[in-house]
């Protein structure tokens, strides 16, 4: 009995431990907040004279991942066809691309894409800006052609040809995770092979491919911030911009926390639909 008394003793000792400790880690997680709130008021006349500017930037951030994005699917698709393909020219160069991309730095290849490339470009009398121009007058929008609309032009084709090689990747593993049993069973019943893509292996493959996809959109965006070493007038590029001009040290310092809250709301919403994704597909398996 003596044994089975201390050993009770013992859990509930450890239990108040473990209260106190939670207790500790609100107290701290509240003292954090209220420093760090009041850290914004002390800035405050900052954050009324860079934050609608920043929101800008954040708006042409969003739609800068958004647009390399949807190109780097396409980019993504065309990769995994390849990958997949039984002609050995083109599995080859889709392999070629996948390796070289993914083996290089980012910064390298959009500084390649902005001044290799489109300098080469501009040389053959290919100019962007020139040609999007035109399509905007047409539509009566021609204002939002800016100076560095190339820049932006390549940067996105920059960052489009960066993911697409990782989602080629992501497409071709939820692919091939597909038992081959059930493209079997597929054809004994009937299916050609764009019903068995169709109806068989790509909604399957959709259930793994969407939370790594969310998880590089989140990086893409992250990773946007790269294009203001072309000059894009982004959302670093903005932040870097108000906070060279100051000379408070810590001045400075906030501005670039305060950019770093627009990244923040920009990739947490991003990173709770993850979790949830992975929670809800991860159940329907």
């Amino acid at each position: 009995m003596a044994t089975v008394f201390n050993g009770t003793g013992n859990g509930t000792e450890e239990r108040r431990w473990l209260r106190w400790l939670d207790y500790g880690f609100y107290v701290v997680v509240a003292i954090a907040a209220i420093a760090f709130a009041y850290y914004l008021f002390y800035f405050r006349r900052l954050i009324v004279l860079y934050g609608p500017l920043l929101f800008q930037a954040t708006i042409t951030t969003l739609m800068i991942s958004a647009v390399s994005m949807i190109l780097a699917i396409c980019m993504g698709g065309l990769g995994v066809w390849g990958r997949l393909s039984k002609f050995p020219p083109v599995y080859w160069l889709a392999t070629v691309y996948v390796e070289v991309i993914r083996g290089t730095p980012t910064l390298v290849q959009l500084l390649l894409w902005g001044f290799g490339i489109g300098s080469l470009m501009s040389n053959l009398g290919v100019d962007p800006r020139a040609i999007a121009f035109q399509v905007m007058t047409v539509l009566q929008n021609n204002s939002l052609i800016t100076a560095g609309f190339n820049f932006i032009f390549y940067g996105v084709i920059g960052l489009s040809f960066n993911y697409g090689a990782y989602l080629t990747e992501v497409f071709r593993a939820g692919i091939e995770s597909i038992p081959k049993g059930q493209t079997e069973a597929a054809v004994g019943l009937g299916m050609d092979n764009k019903q068995t893509l169709g109806r068989i292996v790509l909604p399957q493959a959709v259930r793994l491919i969407i939370p790594p996809f969310t998880n590089y959109f989140i990086t893409l965006i992250q990773d946007s911030a790269l294009l203001s070493t072309l000059g894009v007038i982004e959302l670093q590029q903005q932040t870097n911009a108000f906070a060279n001009v100051l000379l408070d040290p810590n001045a400075k310092l906030f501005v670039y926390v305060f950019g770093g809250l627009f990244y923040l709301g920009l990739c947490y919403p991003l990173s709770l639909l993850a979790r949830y994704l992975e929670r809800r597909l991860g159940r329907g398996n």
